[in-house]
């Protein structure tokens, strides 16, 4: 069975973050957070991240805003307006309403590939429900945390 990564960059040396991605045998990364370029990305700022992954990981760079939250869902969460679980739910609600499942090319996982984003574990992390929501549409893959 196919297996589906996902990985956050914060806590996380460079050092660690590639070589967790190099010893998992990924060549793609999708890139699911809203801001990719934000100063505090530090070596996960889009341009410095493409151009590390391709000279230290031979693998490949992919910005996939479609399945990150919206500004206003993520600043209120961010805030504390809003717990996990109002977070979640309206999480899950949106990329219902988009309908990830029929709009994103399942092809794009035919190379192994791992979705970031800056979390430093799942527990709390929109990539988690992006790919459990996906398992339960499309079943053939397993999902596995770096």
């Amino acid at each position: 069975m196919k297996r589906i990564y996902t990985l956050g960059f914060t806590k996380r040396s460079a050092a660690n973050f590639f070589n967790a991605i190099r010893s998992a045998g990924i060549k793609r990364l999708l890139d699911v957070r809203l801001n990719n370029v934000s100063q505090l990305s530090g070596f996960a700022k889009k341009d410095d991240l493409a151009f590390f992954l391709e000279a230290i990981c031979n693998a490949e760079y992919v910005h996939e805003p479609l399945l990150a939250p919206t500004k206003e869902m993520l600043d209120t969460y961010k805030k504390g307006k809003v717990g996990w679980e109002a977070y979640e739910t309206s999480f899950l609600k949106l990329i219902r309403q988009r309908r990830i499942e029929d709009r994103i090319d399942r092809s794009i996982f035919d190379l192994p590939t791992v979705l970031l984003c800056s979390e430093a574990t799942p527990e709390h992390c929109h990539r988690r429900l992006v790919l459990e929501y996906l398992k339960d549409k499309w079943k053939d893959f397993s999902i596995v945390h770096l």
